[in-house]
């Protein structure tokens, strides 16, 4: 039996473009949330020509989307493309930004084994080398160190009830945006798509960690969460990462940080080097990501490093800590993050990582 063609309303992309976003970024308009919903639904469904899909994404780019519009980019995303899978525990969702770093380690796995040890269960999700920057990303660095992570929603749910610590794959909870690939990246710029990826919450976790480059950024994505429709998330912490990705940046560094009922973001400053980390962001500079990436996390988990990788690795444990309020200050997940690491314990998260 033939399958019914879907039926949409009254805003396909190119009348948007003609209509609200397509006359450049000073003359734009900003789309209705429900037009924002309608075009990411067309856009899901495979149904605009590749040239308006392009266009449309680089008008996206140039007007730059509001919290209303990038919220209903989401709220679709989750409703027609993302599988959720809640596990038991209740985890800190990371959403680093899915096409990687390619000059400095990726600390996240080191970070989430040492915050699931210290009783802080953490999410991770990612794609396989994802456009533009098509880098190194969790998925590379959990490869290295022989964990399993082509697995479904479910097996990641349980992963992180087993083990503290849970790794998301895109192609298998978030079909739908992984079968934009190949037009993202003859699109040579990141779109929209590189920002709401990062917040699918497969976990439907109530907490949110993340980084940025300007404060402006974690504004927008923290009202972007406030305004979405498919999650409820209750608490975000933010901070400026190195590459975009959620690795804090050494020096004196912005932290926004929202909880519900709050209102507005707040926004703090560290210096990094009261918390251990007094070095460069070049000190943390690999040539290899993936590899070195896994080999400085065997090794700073296994209490065999204490440079700075060992006090990059502490400071971002802590703030994963923090992040769900397991510590009252990053001084205090600071120190129950060193307590880990000292202990063993964090080792043994790799372990049953591995023989997850």
């Amino acid at each position: 039996m033939a399958q019914a063609t879907r039926e949409f309303g009254d805003w396909p992309l190119k009348r948007l473009m003609t209509e609200v976003v397509g006359s450049g970024h000073k003359s734009a308009d900003d789309m209705t949330r429900e037009q924002a919903r309608e075009a990411f639904q067309r856009v899901l469904a495979g149904e605009p020509d590749h040239t308006t899909l392009g266009a449309f994404w680089l008008a996206n780019r140039w007007k730059r989307n509001t919290p209303e519009e990038l919220a209903a980019y989401v709220d679709v995303m989750r409703e027609e493309s993302a599988v959720t899978a809640e596990p038991d525990a209740d985890p800190v969702d990371c959403g680093a930004n899915y096409d990687g770093k390619g000059r400095s380690a990726i600390l996240g796995v080191a970070a989430g084994a040492v915050a699931a040890a210290a009783g802080t269960p953490v999410v991770v999700h990612s794609g396989d080398r994802v456009p533009t920057q098509k880098q190194d990303s969790y998925k590379q660095v959990l490869d290295e160190l022989g964990v399993r992570t082509e697995v479904e929603p479910s097996e990641s749910a349980d992963m992180v009830d087993e083990t503290g610590f849970g790794y998301y794959y895109q192609p298998a909870f978030n079909p739908g945006i992984d079968a934009l690939f190949d037009r993202r990246d003859n699109m040579g710029v990141r779109t929209f798509v590189n920002t709401v990826e990062t917040l699918a919450n497969p976990a439907n976790a109530d907490v949110h960690l993340g980084s940025f480059y300007h404060l402006p950024f974690a504004v927008k994505m923290t009202d972007t969460l406030k305004a979405a429709e498919s999650q409820s998330v209750s608490r975000t912490l933010f901070f400026q990462g190195m590459e975009g990705y959620d690795d804090v940046r050494p020096g004196t560094t912005v932290v926004g940080e929202w909880n519900e009922g709050d209102g507005e973001l707040d926004d703090f400053e560290i210096k990094t080097a009261e918390y251990g980390m007094d070095f460069e962001s070049e000190d943390l500079g690999v040539e290899d990501v993936a590899a070195e990436s896994a080999e400085i996390t065997e090794h700073v988990l296994a209490g065999e490093r204490d440079d700075q990788f060992a006090d990059a690795v502490a400071l971002n444990a802590a703030l994963r800590i923090y992040a769900r309020e397991d510590a009252d200050s990053i001084d205090e997940g600071l120190e129950i993050a060193r307590d880990v690491l000292e202990s063993g314990d964090a080792e043994a998260v790799l372990d049953d990582l591995r023989a997850f």
